[in-house]
């Protein structure tokens, strides 16, 4: 059911019993020659800290899930080749417990309180997205086990008054205002909007931000619904949409369901002044599955490896980490593979401070963490949620994504 990614059963034998062997020597020694009892020793130096990660490693949004563990993988990785989390006077290394949700928040829900309850982890990594870390946090906030949400922006997971949750993505409204601005530049007065989104918590809430900007600026909402998780036609919806005659086609859902939807589009013989789509186009097998059909879409997202930030972390600013990251997989981090590294920095950080794994004591430290990274800076507000850095809106370009906000980043202007 789950990978442990450090240690095999036959290594932990092996050291049990090479420390059973040397156990009396080591601790006369220390007695004799140094005069520390056993209640001085330092746990943190054969500390191992078990962070619990329910991913979707299959099933729809396995895209997703395995850029996460790649993250992690990156962050857990790069601690331990440097000696592992500083606690106290020692130091521990740290061990992610992975489980495959498949896919299914109801899974995920089961497998958060079996990491928790039976894999007995100190730390959990949220589940992907806004619906399945809202469905945990509940069990997280039940056992009082700080959980790290690095992937949903939905105020609706915050607004619940838990405790233990803390969530690294702004708002969805920070996404929606700038492509909003961008977008009417190329858009008349009296706009058509047309907007069709995955029925799920994050794709609705985002797709509702625009619904009000649009409102906002008068423009005129001319089909606004909902497709079925998981739903495989949308021949229906889109032809009510082309008949509509929409001047901006803004479609919310994750990487399948967005790579679908532009196909059939085409099938439909759908287009307009400007197509938006949160979030598919963030990954690459956007451009690599629809090749020419992918140009000119525009999207928004909370990090882009052309941010130039600079931090106090382990990978020290973001040019680094892209390289630490192009080193270990081959290709370029996306705003998924960057936050699940974030989450171990975050969690590192406070951590190092408190020197210890109290759970009540990380916890206070995360709601009061103030922290430059690699990602750009966090701090969380009273919720858990950080608004401190500026997502960017892009397009794809020639077959790559040119950046278009902030001005300090951008390499192109919307087409």
């Amino acid at each position: 059911m789950f990978k442990r990614s450090n240690y095999s059963s036959s290594c932990a034998c092996a050291a049990t019993a090479a420390i059973s062997r040397a156990a009396l020597r080591g601790l006369l020694l220390a007695t004799a020659v140094l005069g520390l009892g056993l209640g001085q020793v330092s746990h943190a130096q054969s500390q191992v800290i078990r962070i619990g990660a329910p991913l979707p490693m299959t099933g729809a949004l396995s895209p997703e899930g395995l850029r996460m563990k790649q993250g992690n993988d990156l962050w857990a990785e790069t601690v331990n080749k440097a000696g592992g989390i500083k606690v106290g006077s020692g130091r521990a290394k740290v061990e992610m417990i992975y489980v495959d949700y498949q896919s299914n928040t109801p899974k995920a829900v089961q497998l958060v309180d079996k990491l928790i309850t039976q894999d007995k982890v100190d730390f959990i990594f949220s589940p992907f997205g806004s619906g399945a870390t809202k469905a945990s946090s509940a069990v997280t906030e039940k056992n009082g086990v700080p959980n790290i949400a690095a992937t949903a922006s939905s105020v609706e997971v915050f607004d619940q008054g838990h405790k233990y949750i803390f969530g690294l993505l702004t708002p969805n409204n920070t996404l929606i205002e700038p492509t909003a601005e961008l977008a009417a530049t190329r858009l008349p007065a009296n706009a058509r909007v047309a907007i069709l989104a995955r029925n799920d918590l994050f794709p609705t809430a985002v797709a509702n931000e625009l619904e009000k900007v649009a409102k906002k600026r008068n423009y005129e909402v001319v089909y606004n619904e909902k497709y079925a998780i998981g739903a495989l036609d949308h021949a229906g919806a889109l032809v009510q949409i082309k008949a509509a005659k929409p001047d901006w086609i803004f479609v919310s859902g994750y990487t399948n369901d967005l790579i679908l939807v532009r196909k059939q589009m085409k099938d439909a013989g759908l287009n307009a002044p400007v197509v938006t789509m949160i979030t598919g186009p963030s990954y690459r097998e956007f451009v690599e599955s629809l090749g020419p059909l992918a140009e000119n879409v525009s999207s928004a997202v909370w990090w882009h490896p052309a941010s130039k930030y600079t931090g106090t972390d382990i990978f020290g600013s973001t040019a680094k980490y892209v390289e630490a990251f192009k080193a270990r997989f081959g290709t370029e981090p996306d705003y998924a593979n960057a936050v699940a590294s974030l989450s171990g920095v975050v969690l590192q950080a406070a951590i190092e401070k408190v020197g210890s794994v109290d759970r009540a004591a990380v916890r206070d430290q995360l709601a009061k963490l103030k922290m430059d990274t690699f990602y750009g800076p966090v701090a969380f507000d009273q919720k858990g949620m950080v608004n401190s850095y500026l997502p960017p809106v892009f397009q794809i370009q020639g077959g790559k994504s040119a950046v278009l906000y902030p001005p300090a980043i951008a390499t192109g202007k919307l087409r």
